[in-house]
């Protein structure tokens, strides 16, 4: 239906002018066609040109410095919960290379009980409710903060289930190693994406993420 539409403007004009003239006129100036056939709004270019610039300085832009806040955020979670990777960090030696370099900042976020629960409230209420940061920003820390919240759950069934040998032991170890080797995969896959400029969804917390974010 589209397609009629546009080609009415140019059958109208063959039934009125003779076709040789017709089609003479539109080979010496071939945008004869083009301006009866597009619609008004893509004949101003400068029009066009505002709302691609509108569009790049939109809230979800992502700069440099929103690209290393939230490439950071995502260290919070998994230094929150390195202690799931008790079993796994002693018995493989490239996680442990992996986890090398990030043991004085961990020791750090370990040495006051409340750490966490600090930086939760900073993230929360500075970055997340605060509109000056992009929603770049903003979506990305509130993910890692769902992700965080998500490890009540793996923390309550170690303390209410706590087996000394056998197979519960053997569950417990399987449980911790899946919930550590999920923050590391999130940690690798958000940070990355975030340094690239991408925007990473990570599994089960995105859809929060995005009802918290407006």
């Amino acid at each position: 239906m589209a397609c009629s539409t546009f080609l009415c403007p140019v059958a109208s004009s063959f039934s009125q002018k003779p076709l040789q003239s017709t089609f003479l006129h539109s080979s010496v100036n071939p945008s004869f066609l083009t301006l009866n056939i597009l619609p008004k709004k893509f004949r101003k270019p400068h029009q066009l040109r505002s709302l691609v610039v509108a569009k790049s300085n939109g809230s979800d832009s992502a700069d440099v410095p929103d690209r290393l806040i939230s490439a950071l955020c995502y260290f919070y979670p998994f230094f929150d919960g390195i202690q799931y990777g008790k079993y796994v960090i002693t018995q493989f030696y490239p996680v442990q290379a992996i986890i090398q370099p990030l043991v004085p900042a961990i020791r750090v976020f370990k040495s006051f009980p409340f750490n966490g629960f600090l930086v939760f409230l900073t993230l929360y209420f500075v970055v997340v409710r605060n509109p000056n940061f992009s929603r770049y920003v903003r979506f990305n820390t509130m993910q890692a903060i769902v992700l965080d919240v998500l490890l009540i759950f793996p923390d309550l069934l170690e303390r209410g289930f706590n087996p000394r040998d056998g197979l519960g032991l053997d569950l417990m170890m399987s449980l911790d190693s899946t919930v550590f080797f999920f923050l590391l995969v999130c940690l690798i896959y958000g940070s990355s994406s975030c340094l690239v400029g991408q925007i990473p969804r990570l599994p089960i917390v995105a859809e929060a993420a995005d009802r918290q974010v407006l």
